[in-house]
């Protein structure tokens, strides 16, 4: 959410800042509740003290016998507790408009994010490795021989509907050992905390990293109010929601492998064909929390870990700074890496890594006390993924794949799979 104060002392930058992302100004909006607002408590706070004077003369009128000011006074008592309880609810009232508008609107983007309207306007920052050549046209992974065993779209299809899959086999034990190389990556050798949470949570902790109240649609509500997450960013971030740590506690970096729920709203017809886009995935999910100080080097630090995790599997990737229009909502600068899939002949989103400020954190109202004393401020909080495991296994089958239908799988995972190196054409690990 956004600083009042901020909006109040500079509106017309947070308008110009609100601009870069296609959003109209919305300040004088703002102002005007806020300034509503706080006149109805000044007005509540003035009746209460009105009502308070009178209440300390009503027993002097009432000890010297004069009864007619007694009841004018007892009144005016009654009339100021009504007011002052009119002027509260009138203050509660706008104060929860003022937050339902400022909880809708995104994040401002920081000064370096190059503006733009859509995704041909990222910037390419970084590229590792050079895309294969091969002396035949490669085949999308749902497509190679190896595959179809383990791969099941139909069956799916019965059990859950479209965009949905059913793993089985050796396809099913090469997902799983990508998803333990990333965390143990991530753990033994990036310094992250495995985390295990829960994919059910309470809707204020949707609300506290940004998908409510606007992108309710775009995730599952169950039927008693609890949230399916769309990504453990939403658990991992709110474990120091409504926290004050102290400031060495900080940073904490965070790492879990959780089931993802999207309902994927807004996107039919896009990547129907193969897992490349699903209702239900899994994610190894990074997520910090920082001093304000130290975010945008943490930022760096994070897309370094995702890359790090293709490279040792040998996946080309490109890195791109995200544009003002491509921007998520609640991020104020984005790194997409994106892993080159050969049977697409480009490259596709792996890993979105976000530095969000202390946008989150007002909203969880996460603060830190400084070590050398004063008033507790916000945290920073970053999240990205390291990395998104289905689409990381259609990279490993693509890349791989041969020209019999078989895979040669990436000498990072040959531990994880009790040393076999490759998936056959036949759909088994040797």
């Amino acid at each position: 959410m956004h600083d009042i104060r901020a909006i109040r002392e500079n509106p017309a930058a947070w308008d110009a800042a609100l601009a870069r992302r296609g959003v109209e100004a919305m300040s004088s909006s703002v102002l005007d509740l806020d300034t509503a607002r706080r006149a109805a408590i000044t007005a509540a706070e003035e009746a209460q003290a009105d009502q308070n004077r009178a209440s300390k003369e009503v027993g002097r009128a009432k000890a010297s016998g004069d009864e007619a000011e007694f009841e004018r006074l007892r009144a005016l008592v009654a009339a100021k507790k009504a007011e002052v309880a009119d002027m509260q609810d009138k203050a509660r009232t706008l104060d929860s408009d003022l937050t339902d508008l400022l909880m809708g609107v995104p994040n401002l983007p920081h000064a370096d994010v190059p503006d733009g309207a859509d995704e041909n306007d990222n910037v390419e920052i970084h590229r590792w490795g050079t895309p294969r050549s091969f002396d035949f046209t490669p085949k999308e992974h749902y497509d190679l021989d190896g595959v179809k065993p383990g791969m099941d779209f139909e069956t799916a299809a019965k059990l859950s509907g479209a965009r949905f899959v059913v793993l089985s086999g050796a396809v099913a034990r090469i997902h799983r050992a990508l998803a333990q190389f990333m965390l143990d990556t991530h753990i033994e050798d990036n310094g992250l905390t495995e985390t295990w949470t829960p994919v059910l949570v309470r809707p204020d902790m949707m609300y506290g990293t940004g998908q409510l109240p606007k992108f309710g649609e775009d995730s599952y509500e169950t039927t008693n109010g609890w949230w399916l997450i769309p990504t453990a960013e939403v658990t991992l971030t709110n474990i120091v929601n409504g926290l004050v740590v102290d400031e060495g506690y900080l940073p904490r970096r965070y790492v879990a492998h959780s089931q993802c729920f999207r309902s994927e709203a807004g996107s039919a017809g896009r990547d129907t064909a193969g897992m490349l886009r699903q209702h239900q995935f899994e994610k190894v999910e990074m997520v910090s929390i920082t001093k304000p100080e130290n975010s945008l080097a943490e930022h760096d630090r994070m897309t370094g870990c995702a890359q790090g995790i293709l490279e040792r599997l040998g996946l080309p990737y490109r890195t791109v700074v995200l544009c003002t229009g491509d921007m998520g909502f609640g991020a104020q600068r984005t790194h997409d890496i994106e892993v080159w899939l050969p049977g697409q002949d480009t490259y596709r989103e792996i890993s979105s890594v976000s530095v969000c400020g202390d946008f989150q954190a007002r909203r969880m109202n996460a603060r830190y006390k400084p070590a050398e004393g004063g008033k507790p401020e916000f945290v920073h909080t970053l999240n990205g993924s390291g990395l998104a495991v289905g689409r990381c296994l259609i990279a490993v089958l693509e890349n791989g794949q041969q020209a019999d239908g078989s895979v040669d799988l990436p000498e990072a995972l040959h531990p994880y799979l009790r040393g076999r190196t490759r998936l056959t054409a036949e759909g088994t690990l040797a």
